[in-house]
């Protein structure tokens, strides 16, 4: 972290151009009709996953500048669930109850913001498969929702950078 001067300054997430864009467009696509949707869905498609890469990237910036001991337990939370295969390989780690709990707080809002996008995901792909304007207008809703529970995990894991 060392010799960054002032951009070691904690500053909170602001909004994130791509996903205010992404929520703009959400809420005009709800009142689409389905001509406009089969017109416009490789546009609602990039903008949507613009708007999730924007806010991987943020969380990842975030959880890289928490305390040691706080990366360190999401990492094994993470190795945990990713499965046997990998860690069987890594080396088992040692790490403070307290960073773990928190570390798991932090995980569990990312998998909630997660299975939302999963969840809006899926709709709109039946939306597709149903040419369901309904169906659209509720995956509309769902990415939006998804976008607020990212945007929230991310405020929270925030809250973990110690300030300086």
């Amino acid at each position: 972290m060392g010799d960054r001067g002032s951009s070691d300054l904690f500053t909170p997430m602001k909004t994130l151009p791509e996903v205010e864009a992404a929520k703009t467009l959400m809420n005009e696509a709800m009142t689409w009709s389905v001509m406009k949707w089969l017109r416009e869905k490789k546009r609602v498609r990039k903008t949507a996953d613009l708007a999730n890469a924007a806010l991987d990237q943020a969380s990842q910036a975030v959880r890289e500048r928490w305390p040691e001991p706080i990366r360190t337990a999401y990492e094994a939370i993470v190795m945990q669930a990713a499965g046997s295969a990998r860690r069987q390989q890594a080396v088992p780690v040692k790490t403070d109850p307290a960073a773990t709990l928190t570390a798991r707080k932090s995980r569990d809002a990312d998998d909630e913001a997660y299975h939302a996008h999963i969840e809006a995901e899926n709709i709109f792909d039946d939306a597709e498969r149903k040419l369901s304007t309904s169906l659209a207008r509720e995956g509309c809703r769902k990415a939006i929702h998804s976008w607020h529970l990212h945007e929230q995990a991310i405020r929270k894991a925030e809250a973990l950078i110690p300030s300086k």
